[in-house]
């Protein structure tokens, strides 16, 4: 009898390892018709990787945002745009038998490496529908080459492939090369600040050239008051719909992009001297941010003598630059921030200024 129960478990443990192991082979990816990624709700982490050492790691957090090398927020667009990628991309074709060999060597040199990182279950039986023991995998290794010469798809080799394949997007008119970027300043996030009215407890706006002009808007119970700042007290008689749409404002308060990155600029010389006004936002949570705004000029040679004359020649009437809670140098467009950016006696009724700007 003994026997025999040793036996029968014997026969059920084979078969259950028997199933695993035939399930396991089943879900294994066939390369040629799932070259995408299906499921990118399951990816966790994305590294990418040139050949001129630059490199970043994006990775998905608790609160399904995204982080860029573990430091910074991403910029959830740019997010969105690869995660469609990797979703959306298929096979146009093999590449030519003969130019396998140049195809090969070209995505060797330029080739932008892209690992794909999935929450995976270790056990995933009865198609799908039994999933246990959820751990992190390396599911995806690709690498993006170049263009076609009809610049509507891109040369790829993905790792466990015995060639490489032009891939593209149907529908899509362009390669796909440029969505894998490697430049960690150009996957952060762009946000300022991004709050509700409900959510803003206090914000400040000091102009150093014009102390008078230094105020502060202030919670208190579920409205807000006004204070100027070079004395301490209220203001009396504010103009409540100006300071409602200041406010507002605080709603997706984005920058337009890092100096950095962008071509013919000089922050270095033209945030040295005193800031044009410094914004500070405090919410109801206690976060602060901090904006010191700088004037941006066409040429950094004017900042010595600028004849008053020919000052809306020598002024960018776009953009000023910004130093964003004392770290990052931003170009911030002087739309975005005209109802922010204004003096104290604007919201006591005066008409709109450009000095705090």
């Amino acid at each position: 009898m003994k026997k025999r129960n040793l036996i029968l478990i014997i026969v059920a443990a084979v078969v259950v390892v028997a199933a695993a192991l035939t399930a396991w082979f089943l879900s294994r990816p066939t390369f040629k018709q799932d070259y995408h990624i299906e499921d990118t709700s399951t990816i966790t982490r994305v590294f990418l990787a040139d050949k001129e050492n630059g490199e970043v790691t994006l990775e998905r957090q608790s609160d399904s945002s995204w982080s860029v090398d573990g430091k910074y927020y991403a910029s959830q667009p740019m997010i969105d745009l690869l995660l469609e990628t990797l979703h959306d991309m298929r096979i146009r074709q093999q590449v030519n038998k003969n130019a396998i060999p140049t195809a090969i060597k070209d995505i060797a040199a330029h080739s932008i490496k892209v690992e794909v990182y999935q929450e995976v279950p270790f056990i995933n039986w009865f198609g799908g529908h039994l999933k246990l023991f959820p751990r992190e995998k390396l599911t995806a290794t690709y690498f993006v080459g170049r263009e076609t010469q009809d610049m509507m798809a891109s040369f790829m080799y993905r790792k466990g492939d015995d060639v490489p394949y032009i891939i593209h997007i149907p529908g899509f008119r362009g390669f796909l090369t440029p969505r894998f970027v490697t430049d960690p300043l150009k996957w952060r996030s762009h946000s300022i600040v991004d709050l509700n009215v409900r959510e803003i407890e206090r914000v400040e706006l000091e102009i150093p050239q014009m102390p008078e002009e230094s105020f502060a808007v202030q919670r208190e119970g579920e409205g807000f008051y006004l204070e100027l700042l070079k004395d301490h007290r209220r203001a009396d008689g504010f103009d409540t719909a100006r300071v409602a749409q200041m406010l507002s404002s605080f709603t997706y308060l984005n920058f337009d992009e890092f100096a950095a990155i962008v071509p013919n600029t000089f922050p270095d010389s033209c945030v040295r001297g005193e800031p044009r006004a410094i914004l500070r936002v405090t919410d109801t949570a206690g976060h602060n941010s901090e904006l010191r705004t700088y004037i941006k000029y066409n040429n950094p040679d004017d900042m010595k003598a600028i004849p008053d004359q020919k000052m809306y020649e020598t002024f960018d009437l776009n953009r000023l630059y910004a130093i964003l809670n004392q770290r990052d140098t931003v170009l911030i467009q002087y739309y975005t921030f005209d109802n922010i950016l204004q003096p104290a006696s604007y919201f006591l009724g005066a008409e709109k200024s450009i000095f705090a700007q």
